[in-house]
């Protein structure tokens, strides 16, 4: 009789969980900040490993932890080769886009300043996606890996191009660009010996982008209406008895608004988009869903913003405890594992962190 591999079924109740303490956290993270501030910011490297080898020994996917097997020296080296090969020779670009202007030659500046931009956007594509792989070959789960062969030179196309498209019909494309990133980068990963696919559609999140994006042409109109009726009100009265009232009015609308109620609209849609793009997100017989509701994601900025102020900048450093932790709490999966099936993973080690990603400033936890 052949021998039966075993699987083991995975429910929404059970699949993510996180044990961390934000107390053990500090243990380790306030350290890390002072170390920091005193190495003039080089310890960084270090303290992001350190950080994540903590976060990830206290995340349980199914029956077993996650394991970080990165290093700072990684992460500061692969920092020090983007700088040199390619923030160097932008900032040399730059230079000599400036020299150019100034001596009068504003046609040959002009064209550099667009191959500037491209390949900026290049680069931060290129960035997101080797970021992608290089965490993915260092978390490990029941002794296998992830990563990805794909070096990531064509999805730098595919940003730079998807970007643009995007935006050029007055950004109404933003929704698919979004989406079709999200297909194209993940679908070039694996873990183990399976790949991911994902299949989010743009159609779906439309409606709620179509809010964010009407709302601040419906506010403008609405604060300039309210500031010419507040400058009416002011000459009816003299212009002594409530002077300025109208600009005042405004001005304090304009900031409820921008700061208010665009943040809750645009909560909204990055709410709707991580449920699509994790929820069409598959690997092997496994398939993923995000269920954090807009009300969550607002509680979790709210109290990111309000543990910052009240700490007077030295809370920012738990920042990405509590966004580890939101993201593994609100991350379900559903289907069926095959564990015999489990082997290690043949994809390429990634060398050098994520100096892109460091260079660029593009945030990862």
């Amino acid at each position: 009789m052949d021998r039966q591999a075993p699987s083991r079924d995975v429910t929404p109740d059970s699949a993510f969980g996180f044990d961390g303490n934000w107390k053990d956290f500090a243990k380790i993270a306030l350290p890390n900040q002072m170390l920091t501030i005193l190495t003039l910011g080089i310890y960084r490297f270090w303290a992001t490993a350190r950080e994540r080898r903590y976060l990830w020994a206290h995340s349980r996917f199914v029956d077993e932890r996650l394991e970080w097997s990165g290093t700072g020296r990684e992460l500061f080296i692969g920092f020090l080769l983007a700088a040199a090969v390619i923030l160097l020779p932008l900032f040399g670009l730059n230079l000599l886009i400036q020299s150019l202007t100034l001596r009068g030659e504003e046609a040959l500046a002009g064209w550099l300043t667009f191959v500037l931009f491209l390949g900026v956007y290049y680069f931060t594509g290129l960035a997101r996606f080797r970021g992608l792989r290089y965490r993915l070959s260092r978390t490990h789960w029941r002794g296998i890996r992830g990563g990805s062969d794909d070096q990531g030179l064509g999805y730098g196309v595919s940003y730079t191009w998807k970007s643009f498209v995007g935006y050029l019909p007055l950004g109404l494309l933003v929704p698919w660009s979004m989406t079709s990133l999200w297909n194209e980068r993940i679908g070039k990963m694996s873990f183990g010996p399976h790949r991911f696919e994902a299949h989010a559609a743009s159609g779906n999140l439309f409606a709620r982008f179509l809010l964010f994006y009407l709302l601040p042409i419906v506010l403008v109109v609405g604060l300039t209406v309210a500031a010419f009726a507040g400058y009416g009100i002011d000459q009816a009265r003299g212009g002594e008895a409530i002077p300025d009232l109208g600009i005042t009015g405004m001005l304090i609308l304009a900031f409820f608004v921008w700061f208010f109620v665009l943040g809750l609209v645009a909560a909204a849609f990055y709410a709707k988009y991580y449920r699509e793009v994790v929820g069409a997100t598959e690997w092997a017989d496994l398939n993923f869903a995000f269920e954090a509701s807009t009300m969550d994601w607002i509680r979790l900025y709210l109290g990111d913003f309000l543990l910052v102020v009240a700490t007077l900048g030295i809370g920012f450093t738990f920042v990405k405890y509590r966004h580890w932790k939101f993201f593994m709490t609100h991350m379900e999966a559903g289907g069926e594992i095959l564990l015999d099936n489990l082997t290690q993973s043949t994809t390429r080690v990634a060398g050098h962190g994520e100096g892109l990603l460091d260079a660029f400033d593009i945030g990862a936890v």
